[in-house]
C-alpha cells in the first residue's frame, strides 16, 4: 500500500509540472488539468497522511524493541491510537479510490409534496425544502426551483427543484420516500402532538439520448403563473404544463419569465419521470439488486421520522438516529448521510480497490 501512496503523490507532482508547462494560450488543456488536479487533491492528501502515520507507527514499534525501557513504555501507549489512525486513513483512501457511479454527478430533480396532515404537512414540506437547499449550499451545489405551490401560512403544497454540481444526485439519492414529522403544530390550540407526512421523490436527470420523447405524444398548455413576480406574472402566460399522453404523466414549470425557459425545464422533469417509469419495468435481476440497497426507491416507503418532543431524527431503513433537529433542518445532515452510505456499501458488498 505504501508503494501505491507514493505513486499517487508522484502522479500529482507530474500533474503540477504539466500545468506549469502548459501555455496560457491553451485554456482548454489548462482547464482539463485543473479539474483533474482538483479531483486528485483529497486523494493525495490522504496518501500523504497515510505515509506519515505509518512512518510514525514504524518508529514507535522500533522504540518498543529498544534498550530504553522508559521510552519503550511511552511507545507502547502510542501504538494503539496510532494503529487506529492508520486504519481510519486506510479506509478513507479506499473510499476515495473507489470508482464513483457516473450517475452520481448528474443533476438531481427533487419533488417535495405535503401528504397527510393538511397545513402542518405543507409547513413541514417547506422546512424540508429549506433543509435541502442549505445542505446543498454546504456542499457547494446549486439549486433552482422549477415550480412551487405555496400556502398562505408559509407552507408548500409542493415544490420541484434541481440540484446541480459535483455528486449532486449522489448526495440526494437516499432521500426518496415518506418523511414523517411528530410535533405540536402551530395551529394546535390544545398542545397535542400530531403526526404528518411529506413525500420526497429524487430523480437523476437523464440525457436526451437515454429518453427520447416524440413531440406528437405531448400536450402543451400555457397559463399565468401564480405567486411573486410583479405585473409580469399576471399579464403573461409564461407557465408551461406538459402532459405525456401515452403515460398520463403531467409536469409543470412556472418559475422562469419566458415560455421557452419554462418549457426546457418542464421537459427535463418529464424525461426524468419517464426514465424512472422505464426503470420500474426493467428485468427482475435488476429489481432484486435494487431491493438489496438501502430502501427500495419506492416513494410510498416510510424512511424517516422527525420527532420534535424527543429532538430525534430516525432513519428506519438503517435503524440509525441523530439528535438536534434544529441543526439537521439547517442542513447539518452529514452524520445521517455517512451512515446511509456506509450501510449501503455493507449491504451491496461494494468492492474496494486494490492498494
Amino acid at each position: 500500500m505504501r508503494d501505491k501512496a507514493r505513486e499517487l503523490i508522484d502522479s500529482f507532482r507530474t500533474l503540477d509540472h504539466q500545468m506549469a508547462g502548459t501555455p496560457s494560450t491553451d485554456p482548454g488543456k489548462l482547464a482539463t488539468l485543473a479539474k483533474e488536479r482538483k479531483r486528485m487533491e483529497p486523494i493525495v492528501q490522504a496518501a500523504q497522511e497515510y505515509l506519515r502515520l505509518t512512518d510514525e507507527l514504524k518508529s514507535v514499534k522500533e522504540m518498543i524493541g529498544g534498550n530504553d525501557e522508559g521510552m519503550a513504555a511511552m511507545a507502547r501507549e502510542e501504538v494503539k491510537p496510532l494503529t487506529e489512525s492508520v486504519e481510519v486513513i486506510t479506509a478513507k483512501l479506499h473510499e476515495l479510490l473507489t470508482p464513483r457511479d457516473p450517475i452520481f454527478d448528474r443533476t438531481a430533480i427533487v419533488e417535495i409534496r405535503g401528504g397527510a396532515g393538511g397545513d402542518e404537512a405543507a409547513l413541514f414540506a417547506a422546512e424540508l425544502f429549506r433543509m435541502y437547499v442549505r445542505f446543498a449550499q454546504q456542499k457547494g451545489l446549486k439549486t433552482e426551483v422549477y415550480s412551487s405551490n405555496p400556502t398562505g401560512i408559509g407552507g408548500m403544497k409542493e415544490v420541484v427543484f434541481s440540484v446541480t454540481g459535483d455528486n449532486a444526485y449522489g448526495w440526494f439519492r437516499f432521500e426518496q420516500g415518506v418523511h414523517r414529522v411528530q410535533r405540536v403544530p402551530k395551529t394546535e390550540a390544545q398542545g397535542r402532538i400530531h403526526t404528518s407526512t411529506v413525500t420526497v421523490a429524487v430523480l437523476a436527470e437523464p440525457t436526451e439520448i437515454e429518453v427520447k420523447v416524440d413531440p406528437k405524444d405531448l400536450k402543451i398548455d400555457t397559463y399565468r403563473s401564480g405567486g411573486a413576480g410583479g405585473q409580469h406574472v399576471n399579464k403573461t402566460e409564461s407557465a408551461i404544463r406538459i402532459t405525456h399522453l401515452p403515460t398520463g404523466i403531467i409536469v409543470a414549470c412556472q418559475e422562469e419569465r419566458s415560455q421557452g425557459q419554462n418549457k426546457l425545464r418542464a421537459m427535463t422533469v418529464l424525461r426524468a419521470k419517464l426514465q424512472e417509469a422505464a426503470e420500474e419495468k426493467q428485468i427482475s435481476d435488476q429489481k432484486i439488486m435494487r431491493k438489496k440497497q438501502v430502501g427500495t426507491g419506492d416513494r410510498s416507503e416510510k424512511i424517516r421520522t422527525y420527532n420534535f418532543p424527543q429532538d430525534r431524527i430516525t432513519d428506519h431503513r438503517i435503524n440509525f438516529s441523530v439528535h438536534n433537529i434544529e441543526g439537521f433542518l439547517s442542513g447539518d445532515m452529514d452524520d445521517m448521510m455517512k451512515a446511509l452510505e456506509l450501510r449501503n456499501k455493507e449491504i451491496t458488498g461494494a468492492d474496494l480497490p486494490a492498494l
